[in-house]
């Protein structure tokens, strides 16, 4: 099975950094292979940036599957673009705050997402909102740190991101956590022992639900809203 981690911003330091959470996870017989967005901005901090990146995805995506890749992941938790790539074709597209919220869903009762900066919290709410509903759901809390300083997480950084962990499972209410960014791959393990709760690590989730997905011999359907585009002219 042949995989691409499509990482919609431009810094490559950070593709590698959340690269070996994808190798990990996935199985002897899965070819990950990791690229990063040659334009665009970088990093993805809120809608401007989504629309920034998604013309450069998805013209990159439009020779995946003559390329014979079997599945392709959006690694941006925001789920950029996620829509429009399945649209236009027909391999499994994944989302990672979609995986990671339908895997949270057979291990968490109420789950709360933990991210980056404040401005990514509305979007994000409403992603776990329509992935899981009300009553699944914990909220959305924000570190308020930039997602370039995850790349090196000083003291102060890691001391920020575990008071919103705390305050997702002691104000929401939350039995377990999606970790809402790429970047914070690293930090899985950290977290989940520190807490004692399960700790979604999306880039490994997102890996295992396009293994499934594809194991399955399942395509995206085009029917309905994400029925292939029209020929015609695009300027």
């Amino acid at each position: 099975m042949k995989i691409l981690l499509y990482n919609p911003n431009t810094t490559v330091s950070m593709t590698v950094g959340f690269t070996p959470a994808a190798l990990n996870a996935a199985g002897p017989d899965t070819e990950v292979i990791a690229e990063t967005a040659a334009i665009g901005p970088e990093s993805i901090e809120g809608y401007y940036d989504e629309a920034l990146c998604v013309p450069p995805m998805l013209h990159r995506f439009a020779d995946l599957e003559a390329e014979g890749f079997d599945a392709a992941i959006i690694a941006c938790f925001d789920d950029t673009g996620l829509d429009a790539a399945r649209s236009m074709l027909s391999l499994p597209v994944l989302g990672l705050c979609q995986s990671a919220a339908l895997i949270a869903s057979n291990v968490c009762e109420r789950v709360a997402v933990v991210t980056t900066m404040p401005q990514s919290v509305p979007p994000l709410s409403r992603l776990l909102g329509s992935y899981l509903g009300p009553e699944r759901t914990a909220g959305v809390f924000a570190a308020g740190i930039p997602v370039l300083d995850l790349e090196d997480p000083s003291e102060a950084t890691r001391s920020r991101l575990f008071s919103s962990c705390e305050k997702a499972l002691l104000e929401g209410g939350a039995d377990g956590l999606i970790l809402g960014c790429a970047g914070l791959s690293q930090l899985a393990s950290t977290i989940s022992e520190r807490f004692g709760v399960p700790v979604i690590e999306p880039i490994a989730a997102a890996i295992k639900m396009a293994e499934a997905t594809a194991g399955l011999g399942l395509r995206t359907s085009k029917s309905g809203g994400w029925t292939a585009p029209r020929p015609k002219v695009r300027t």
